[in-house]
């Protein structure tokens, strides 16, 4: 066997210690952020001066025996565009281990909706460049559900199919706005881009060919922008949620033939029926969750980044007069007992999974989905724990 030098035995040791050599990759963990507890003018229009979530969020109240409602912020009923209070979540998620967040972004008749908590709340705060983030364009209907009732249709304020032009616009205005800020989240050099509704997004669009050709166009700004490429990513499903949301057949023939590059989920209840009303266990839906997360990376084609939900209450978004019964989104059951502890027990479980893969990155709903029940910011409850168990699993 030849002898090497003592340089040439320093690189090599140097090669196989670096990420892109046989060291392990490091986590990336995100949390869906939901901007909806600042002003927005289009909310006002429909709900009153001033109006924000947080209405709903303090309006809740036990539907059924044991229910702990309403959920009350450690924090306070904050307003998220505010830069001052978003470097306060930048450094409690940084700290406990998040990389990222993934803002839930909307645009609808012809400009952006709820994007205050991002273009003025974290874009200026002064820490930003401790999280990074990226987009998951949120493109389904908007409907009234701000509250729901029983039993009456919910109208809809703005449909989530766009055309081809504003197709365009929506990318022109991603690339320079977003794209190019310090923070944002990529993946190999990449900037990733997700997208709730993959087939509102080919039906706006006028079909598969047309929708192949707009993402093309993507990719191809984003290139002219310097990047080495986009990262697309497709938010994928098994069970309908919202009123309106459809399942995709032949996914991995549709995604390749748009050319995704990853495929991830949003929420448990997604894959995962809660099948007992009022409350689901949270033990069983993990269990079942993680049986998803294989059938998912062994299904696609394409790296499957998985998800960890917290939890799950959307009572809040219900009409409080209302009869609390089992008729679809958002009267829908609770997930009951999920606990700080039995969350760690999701997350040591999903750490488990992704050890196996090649990209360890992973999701979790949510930084502040408060109307839903699923949230890492501290109640009065339980405080900083849920944040805690995420960095001891990952930290």
């Amino acid at each position: 066997m030849p002898e090497i030098s003592r340089r040439q035995f320093g690189l090599s040791a140097a090669a196989a210690a670096s990420p892109g050599a046989s060291a392990p990759a490091r986590y990336e963990v995100g949390a869906y952020y939901f901007p909806n507890y600042h002003v927005d003018p289009r909310n006002e229009l429909a709900h009153g001066p001033g109006w924000t979530e947080w209405e709903l969020v303090k309006r809740g109240e036990p539907r059924f025996p044991g229910h702990a409602q309403p959920k009350r912020p450690l924090w306070g009923y904050q307003d998220e565009s505010d830069p001052r209070v978003m470097e306060g979540k930048i450094s409690a998620a940084a700290d406990h281990g998040l990389t990222h967040f993934l803002f839930d972004w909307y645009w609808y008749d012809g400009a952006p909706f709820l994007n205050r908590a991002l273009e003025r709340g974290f874009l200026k705060a002064a820490n930003n460049q401790r999280l990074r983030f990226a987009l998951m364009w949120a493109n389904h209907d908007w409907l009234e559900l701000f509250p729901a009732k029983l039993r009456v249709k919910p109208s809809l304020l703005y449909p989530g199919a766009v055309s081809r032009d504003t197709f365009e616009k929506i990318t022109d205005y991603v690339v320079r706005e977003y794209f190019t800020q310090p923070s944002y989240w990529k993946i190999d050099g990449c900037p990733y881009f997700s997208i709730y509704e993959l087939y509102r997004l080919v039906d706006g669009l006028g079909g598969v060919a047309s929708a192949q050709e707009a993402l093309a166009g993507f990719r191809a700004k984003t290139r002219a922008a310097g990047f080495r490429d986009l990262h697309l990513n497709a938010v994928v499903w098994g069970i309908k949620i919202l009123p309106g949301e459809r399942t995709i057949s032949n996914p991995n023939q549709l995604l390749a033939f748009l050319n995704f590059d990853s495929v991830t989920s949003y929420v448990w209840i997604h894959h995962v029926p809660f099948r007992n009303f009022p409350v689901t266990g949270y033990d069983a839906t993990a269990a079942e969750a993680a049986r998803y997360w294989q059938t998912a990376a062994s299904t696609f084609q394409l790296p499957y980044h998985p998800n960890a939900t917290m939890g799950w209450d959307s009572s809040p978004r219900t009409c409080q007069s209302d009869v609390f019964t089992n008729v679809g989104y958002p009267f829908t059951p609770v997930l009951g007992g999920n606990t700080p502890e039995r969350f760690k027990d999701a997350l040591r479980a999903l750490k488990q999974f992704l050890d196996s893969r090649h990209q360890r990155i992973l999701n979790i709903n949510a930084w502040n989905e408060w109307t839903e029940g699923s949230y890492l910011e501290p109640d009065t409850v339980n405080g900083l724990r849920y944040l805690e168990a995420v960095k001891e699993v990952f930290g």
